[in-house]
């Protein structure tokens, strides 16, 4: 075969199976760079297959749910209890049951870059998007626990339509009779990951807006967690107005700075 190795993979880039005549061709060209060429697309199309089969598991919820009559089926998922600074977030999405985007899964385990896409094709295709944001000091009235789950209330409230079934990462909600929690929710249902990555891309936004308006904690990286430099920030700076006063370090740094006047 005299074909450059460039006309192959234009060639190659056509090809979606194995079976394909053009792929079967090409196993006899023995030279390397058109074997690396194969194992590099055949590569590609066993993390296809996986991603298919992972939003295959992660309906299996919804799925179940439509063949018991329900129809507008939410999953609500939060984001930032854990962090010193900022809001909680919620969001409340319900997809239509063809929904078929794959690489859908927990936020936290996807690149900033991966969430940002998919957070845009989730609004294009979602029935219903709703977001919750409860600040900084309603958290500190409240509790962290409350205000989480009035940020999901919130979230739901904006929904239309109204959803006939919940499916909530974690933690009860009590929103309606028709819920279910679901430890690791995020992991297991495309709804309830959907939520995740809406929740968690409009926090980020947030953080990235006030790391212009509060410099020097570094929330433009760490999104307000406890990190190394954000800790700095509190030792040197001390607290600013989007602190949550009744998380243990920022109430420590805010006693300190106060015994120095």
């Amino acid at each position: 075969m005299n074909e450059s190795i460039s006309d192959i993979q234009k060639k190659l880039s056509q090809v979606t199976s194995e079976n394909d005549s053009v792929f079967q061709l090409y196993l006899q060209d023995e030279r390397k760079g058109v074997q690396k060429l194969l194992i590099s697309l055949q590569k590609k199309w066993e993390k296809e297959a996986k991603l298919v089969q992972k939003l295959t598991e992660m309906k299996q919820y919804e799925n179940d749910l439509y063949q018991q009559g329900y129809k507008f089926i939410a999953g609500v998922d939060e984001v930032g209890r854990g962090p010193l600074a900022g809001p909680v977030v919620a969001a409340a999405v319900i997809l239509p049951e063809n929904f078929s985007v794959v690489g859908i899964n927990d936020s936290k385990q996807l690149s900033e870059l991966k969430r940002e896409t998919l957070f845009e094709l989730i609004k294009q295709q979602a029935i219903a998007v709703g977001v919750g944001i409860v600040e900084h000091d309603v958290i500190d009235e409240v509790n962290i626990y409350e205000a989480t789950k009035l940020a999901m209330r919130m979230a739901l409230d904006e929904l239309n339509p109204s959803p006939d079934f919940i499916l909530i990462d974690a933690m009860p909600l009590k929103y309606t009779e028709a819920e279910l929690s679901l430890i690791k929710g995020d992991t297991k249902s495309i709804s309830i990951a959907a939520a995740s990555i809406i929740a968690k891309v409009t926090r980020d936004r947030l953080m990235k807006d006030y790391d212009v308006a509060y410099p020097g904690y570094d929330f433009a990286s760490n999104m307000g967690y406890g990190t190394k430099k954000h800790l700095i920030g509190l030792d040197t700076i001390g607290v600013c107005p989007i602190h949550r006063l009744s998380f243990a370090p920022v109430k420590e740094a805010k006693l300190h700075f106060e015994s120095l006047k």
